[in-house]
């Protein structure tokens, strides 16, 4: 007999809010892990691909319909103990996005991913494979600019590499690195002095999805 396992789609949301990396998490009200946070997910329906499960759930679950949220499948995790009913498949999908707004769901809130220390069921591992995910994305991706709001500076975009890396990097060096990956970042024509001083530039992304050179983490800035 072939053995019934229900699968189940969890949500690794990360934005940037008040210069801190968050994850959208919910306070769970019902055992098991009752109080603990946890991640926005749910059970796919049977007439659903994975994709579709996962932006419904962020939708209705997550609390976010309509956000300009970029979606991509993380991983499976199907060990037998992840949840101490029955057993579970969970397939995770990590979502970024610019500074969103509070879900609409109650219990739903935005954390700083450094206060989530203990979390139900396996859902810290999951964060903390999605944020691994998303760092090393920024290294040879573009998608360090789906934090950015449609318009940015080099120093916007700044602070979106120090805050998801968590590490301070060189103005000048990166501005040099952004500016000259092929596809990275398209001149608007505007500027902009909101952070005082000269005008700043305003960029926003370019076509390039990979980034010739790539931004490594490991070369000292």
């Amino acid at each position: 007999m072939v053995p019934s396992i229900p699968v189940s789609v969890d949500l690794v949301v990360l934005t940037v809010r008040n210069q801190a990396l968050c994850a959208l998490v919910w306070r769970r009200d019902n055992p098991p892990f009752l109080r603990r946070w946890s991640l926005p997910g749910g059970f796919i329906q049977l007439d659903e691909d994975l994709p579709a499960a996962a932006h419904r759930l962020l939708a209705e679950r997550a609390g976010l319909p309509g956000a300009p949220v970029h979606l991509e499948q993380l991983q499976t995790y199907g060990y037998p103990d992840r949840d101490p009913r029955q057993r579970v498949l969970s397939v995770a999908y990590l979502g970024l996005a610019p500074d969103l707004p509070a879900s609409e769901k109650a219990h739903m809130s935005w954390q700083p991913i450094d206060s989530l220390t203990v979390m139900a069921f396996d859902h810290r591992r999951i964060m903390l494979d999605g944020i691994e995910r998303a760092r090393a994305k920024l290294e040879y991706t573009s998608l360090g600019a789906a934090f950015c709001p449609p318009e940015f500076t080099v120093a916007d975009l700044r602070r979106v590499y120090e805050i998801v890396w968590g590490r301070p990097l060189d103005p000048r060096n990166f501005h040099r690195k952004v500016t000259k990956a092929e596809g990275f970042l398209l001149e608007t024509g505007g500027t902009t002095t909101r952070d005082g001083g000269r005008p700043a530039k305003l960029y926003r992304r370019g076509p390039a999805e990979l980034l010739h050179p790539p931004m490594l983490r490991s070369l000292k800035e």
